[in-house]
């Protein structure tokens, strides 16, 4: 399912969470102090594009608790409600259900990304 999973995925929705979370990216890149934070958007627009038979681990200290919120804060709710928003959507048919568990996990990605390891 991994490889026809993301071959469709990418087509009917994943391409424009990717995008979001590389647009949030280059937004936090302008500033030298948020280049950390962009590229961890970076790495996770990866994820968003291709998501099957990848797994998201969770952990970290303060600091990324505090990352966490701050990120929270600015860029976190609007990623958060996009992907939940489109999981509703893609949960409202059978056929959609895989999909709509992926934008789940990714919702919850866009509330804690900092700790967060992509396996």
């Amino acid at each position: 399912m991994g490889c026809l999973g993301n071959i469709i995925w990418f087509i009917c929705g994943g391409f424009i969470s990717g995008l979001s979370w590389l647009l949030i990216g280059c937004l936090w890149c302008i500033t030298i102090i948020g280049i950390p934070v962009g590229m961890q958007c970076f790495k996770f627009a990866g994820l968003c594009f291709f998501p099957f038979g990848k797994e998201i681990k969770y952990g970290g200290g303060v600091g990324s608790l505090l990352l966490n919120i701050i990120w929270l804060l600015v860029s976190g709710i609007p990623l958060a409600l996009e992907s939940a928003a489109m999981g509703i959507l893609l949960c409202i048919t059978i056929i959609g259900i895989p999909f709509g568990l992926q934008h789940f996990k990714l919702a919850k990605l866009a509330l804690m990304p900092f700790g967060a390891r992509v396996e």
